[in-house]
């Protein structure tokens, strides 16, 4: 009688095996994988697929207004607490007339963007989440995410388009 539970146990087994590559095989081809995890993204003008999507983990325990050393940008405040590598590094290969970077999180986060010609912050660009948007000039943005609270982490999702 174990023999027989054993058997059935290695097949359940097999059965769930095969099921979870199938449905990982099936999402990959569906194009429905999940964005990747504090991803590092180089474009240039008319990328596909727009929107780009990257997701990451904002917070940290330096003072957002230390790493753009400024407490205010045109673009908005810098406040909040990221950490001290930036979550994400965007290369840009081309000038963009229009290019916006926008957050989406449970609760209310921060950004800093520091590259070619300056660094830019906000705290409210749609609702309580913030983003950026306008032209951008070639070259290396480094981008870091922020929470409210220091030490709370909070998870997010990075969209970037040229769409307006």
């Amino acid at each position: 009688m174990p023999k027989l539970a054993l058997n059935q146990g290695i097949r359940l087994l097999l059965m769930i095996l095969t099921l979870s590559v199938t449905s990982t095989i099936n999402t990959a081809a569906n194009g429905k994988e999940p964005p990747p995890i504090f991803g590092d993204i180089t474009i240039g003008r008319k990328f596909s697929p727009d929107p780009i999507t990257v997701r990451g983990v904002s917070g940290g325990s330096i003072p957002a207004n230390q790493v753009a050393k400024r407490v205010e940008t045109p673009t908005g405040p810098c406040t909040g607490f990221v950490d001290e590598a930036p979550g994400h590094t965007l290369q840009l290969t081309s000038k963009f007339d229009y290019l916006k970077l926008k957050l989406q999180s449970p609760a209310d986060t921060t950004l800093v963007i520091s590259g070619p010609g300056g660094t830019w912050c906000n705290d409210e660009f749609d609702g309580h989440n913030p983003g950026i948007g306008g032209e951008w000039l070639p070259g290396t943005y480094m981008i870091w995410v922020g929470s409210y609270q220091q030490g709370k982490y909070l998870p997010y999702t990075l969209q970037i388009t040229e769409v307006k």
